[in-house]
Order: structure tokens, then sequence, then C-alpha cells
């Protein structure tokens, strides 16, 4: 599973800006990735294995946030990250 890595996430992954993983539920897709790049599934998910607030997580073009949610060969992972500033 192609997984897209944000900007602000990308010092996990030593500028990667994509991965591939296996996995068929978005969470096994994260935890696979954390495998890969320890820390970096605690950026997106909180202690009670709920998406972070700042956190947007998209399969294809659908926003996600079951991580029972499943998978299917070609579907595409993106992790996108809010941004603020003034």
């Amino acid at each position: 599973m192609k997984v897209r890595i944000p900007g602000p996430l990308r010092s996990y992954t030593k500028g990667a800006s994509a991965a591939d993983v296996p996995g068929d539920t978005l969470g096994a897709v994260l935890q696979a990735l954390d495998s890969r790049y320890p820390g970096i599934r605690f950026r997106a998910i909180d202690e009670q294995d709920q998406v972070r607030p700042h956190i947007k997580l998209f399969i294809n073009t659908l926003e996600v946030e079951d991580l029972e949610h499943p998978l299917g060969e070609g579907d595409e992972v993106m992790i996108v990250c809010a941004l603020s500033g003034g």
C-alpha cells in the first residue's frame, strides 16, 4: 500500500515523501509504517487510537478516521497535517 507522507513528518522517513507498506486496514498500514519509521504513527494517532485533531487521513479521496477501515488493492493512503500561523 502506498502511503503519502506530508512534509512535517518526513523527518521520521529520512525525507521520503512516500512509502510502500503492507496492510489490509488503515490501522495495519499505519502500524507497518511505524515499524519501518518508528515514532511516525504517534504523530498521527493518539494513545486512545484516535486520529489527532491536526491530522487528516485519506484513502484515495475519502477522509477516514476509522482505523479498521478496509483497504483494497491499489488504494493509496495520504496523511495530511493541518498548518496554522499568522
